[in-house]
């Protein structure tokens, strides 16, 4: 198991941190923790614990979103065929169910095209393209794709039709010629929050849709849409496309959170009812690891459609067996992740013999539909960017992840003349290149990883929030750190370090995992277990100390547990270590 380097946080400010703590009710510890995250004075705290929707900005400062609901409001009327063509991931499906029922709630006439990722690939292409055309739709609607599309929105235009592009990724230099584009990233935008994925955007498209339509005076009998309603399919997707929960962002998530778990939607319903969610209240933990599979594992293998179906069904009973369908197909796709994560580890090995600051790694027959999530896996074993293509008759489809310090897109930019495609953000890329380019982008992306990339940057980090003795760990701060929820990407857990414990080691063992579990000697009411990390230390049997007990660093995030009716405090291990004064 690598080492990690720990990265304690700076003094405590407790000049500022005990008048924050008593103007929000909190204890001072967690003050600290605000602070440390730029969360400086009252009012900034109390807008992020209490996130509040009607903070949300106005949409229609979004440059082209007046444009873009003028021109919906045309179709309404004209009663023309909108066809919403979104992409196959959780975000494509979320944002293209959320349009697709709010645009049916107000009389439209409505399809929808998610593209098979094997046979089309990403985004816009020209066959789709030819077959919406002879649907009679009149009007496009991308969402989370389209940015990059410059020769399909031409051709979508000359068959006749007006398109509307809804993304929200980089933004190239020159756009598509597209009738109206809603991307937050374009130069000049106003809309002050660049961090929305797709689903986002388009909640936002139907907030200043309903405000247009109401002032126009179309719910003057009743049947206005309520909004709050989509909040479950905009938390599901803000959560799986790992975009920073913090701003909007926060305020969708925080609510859509409280939606998702009260949620009639009958897919919903069926969907946590097959991930055993459904009694359980939802944190961004379970969506990101139990529901968003889910949803996900349909476009990775057969039909992303079929989330569609499911998010959108009126019936209970199809909303049950679509929800059975989609676990069925998140189980074949576990079994078939498992298989490439084992060849990938076997290729990656054999290349870090050399010790590359980047590992490009390709075979014939990989699944292109699970490579990102075993590319994720891979960065987090040896901390460094990972390329996975899967290739098929001399063509390669990738994903790729990052580190912190290397930008995949603008290095991809940099290698954009050996690919057939490419996109991404800062930390998630898609490739697809011929094989017979596959070693010339190896030796240049190696390359530059080698320019951008220190040896520094290459160990992996365990950044402590706040560092405490174990007496100050009580009930009381972990329910007020539960407060600073929901947690992920821009509002990490919160990571508490204690030094120099006396504890004794367990190593408990699974079918597939050994994980490690500690019994503190001065605190043996709480559980503490690091899943996957039974050789961060010595077994007991190893060690010199009395009854097999050694004293330990370790770092962890707290929560409160209930298991039977017994409430404990767990301490989930993110890094521990012998105390180095007793290792010297």
């Amino acid at each position: 198991m690598t080492e990690r380097h720990w990265v304690w946080p700076e003094p405590p400010a407790d000049e500022r941190a005990e008048p924050l703590a008593k103007a929000l009710k909190l204890p001072p510890l967690v003050a600290q923790i605000l602070l440390r995250r730029n969360i400086v004075d009252e009012q900034s705290a109390f807008q992020f614990l209490h996130a509040s929707l009607g903070e949300l900005p106005d949409p229609r400062q979004m440059d082209g979103m007046p444009q873009a609901t003028e021109r919906l409001v045309l179709a309404l009327a004209r009663k023309e065929k909108i066809t919403l063509f979104g992409d196959y991931d959780v975000d494509g499906v979320c944002s293209t169910s959320i349009l697709k029922l709010f645009l049916e709630a107000l009389g439209a006439q409505v399809d929808s095209y998610i593209p098979h990722r094997l046979n089309e690939g990403y985004g816009l292409n020209l066959g789709a393209i030819a077959r919406i055309a002879q649907r009679g739709t009149s009007l496009l609607v991308t969402l989370d794709c389209g940015i990059s599309a410059h020769e399909e929105v031409f051709h979508a235009r000359k068959l006749g039709m007006d398109v509307v592009i809804v993304d929200h990724h980089v933004v190239p230099k020159a756009l598509p010629e597209a009738n109206v584009i809603l991307n937050p990233l374009k130069p000049g935008c106003l809309y002050p929050d660049k961090n929305l994925c797709a689903a986002g955007l388009s909640f936002a498209l139907c907030m200043a849709l309903r405000k247009h339509v109401r002032e126009a005076g179309w719910f003057s009998s009743g049947g206005e849409p309520h909004l709050k309603s989509f909040l479950d399919l905009v938390a599901l997707a803000t959560i799986a496309d790992v975009v920073p929960l913090k701003g909007v962002n926060r305020i969708l998530v925080r609510h859509g959170l409280e939606e998702l778990s009260r949620s009639k939607r009958y897919g919903i319903c069926a969907l946590k009812e097959v991930s055993a969610l459904s009694d359980k209240a939802l944190t961004a933990g379970r969506v990101a690891f139990q529901l968003a599979p889910r949803i996900n594992a349909a476009g990775r293998l057969d039909d992303a459609d079929l989330g569609i179906r499911l998010l959108c069904s009126k019936n209970p009973s199809e909303a049950q067996r679509l929800a059975r369908l989609l676990d069925e197909a998140n189980n074949e796709r576990r079994a078939i992740e498992q298989a490439v994560e084992e060849e990938a580890r076997a290729l990656a090995e054999a290349k870090m013999t050399r010790k590359p600051k980047a590992l490009v790694l390709a075979k014939e027959g990989w699944h292109a539909g699970v490579i990102g999530i075993v590319a994720s896996r891979l960065v987090d074993t040896y901390h460094r960017p990972v390329v996975m293509l899967a290739l098929n008759e001399g063509v390669g489809k990738g994903s790729a992840r990052s580190v912190e310090g290397l930008h995949l897109f603008e290095t991809l930019s940099r290698c954009a003349e050996l690919f057939e495609r490419f996109g991404g953000h800062h930390h998630a890329a898609g490739v697809t290149l011929q094989e017979k380019y596959l070693l010339d982008f190896e030796q240049k992306f190696e390359a530059l990883a080698e320019e951008c990339l220190s040896e520094e940057a290459l160990i992996p980090r365990c950044r402590i929030d706040l560092s405490l003795a174990l007496k100050q760990l009580n009930e009381e701060l972990v329910n007020a750190i539960a407060l600073l929820a929901p947690f992920g990407a821009g509002n990490p857990e919160p990571v508490l370090a204690v030094t120099d414990i006396r504890a004794t080691p367990h190593i408990v063992r699974t079918a597939k995992a050994a994980h490690l579990k500690l019994k503190l000697l001065d605190a043996p009411h709480m559980d503490v277990i690091g899943f996957n990390m039974a050789e961060a230390l010595p077994t007991p049997e190893n060690l010199p100390a009395p009854r097999g007990t050694t004293n330990v660093d370790i770092a962890f995030c707290a929560e409160m547990s209930t298991w039977n009716g017994r409430t404990t405090t767990c301490l989930k291990l993110r890094a521990v270590r012998p105390t180095k004064a007793q290792a010297t």
